[in-house]
């Protein structure tokens, strides 16, 4: 192998440094802007539910059923053993 060899040896392994350090500084933006739109959106239907909550606490109060738990909260329900389901 002569110096030429060597050089272009260098220059190849620096060209690929290079190229994939690039192609990570890309795929790095691209991982930050998706990050950040997942958050925005995330962010919106929160805000979105909250307003749905509040126009429908709105609507229970001009309906006159202010006492009412919250549709996000669901009443307990207690389950009565049927008669004749003994299989445990």
């Amino acid at each position: 192998m002569d110096g030429h060899d060597a050089d272009d040896a260098k220059k190849s392994t620096a060209d690929m440094t290079a190229f994939v350090q690039n192609l990570l500084q890309q795929m790095q933006s691209r991982f930050q802007t998706m990050s950040d739109s997942i958050v925005t959106k995330i962010d919106e239907m929160g805000n979105r539910i909250d307003e749905l909550e509040q126009s429908i606490n709105d609507l229970r109060t001009e309906m006159g059923v202010e006492g009412s738990p919250s549709p996000s909260v669901p009443p307990k329900v207690k389950e009565e053993p049927k008669p004749g389901d003994d299989s445990a």
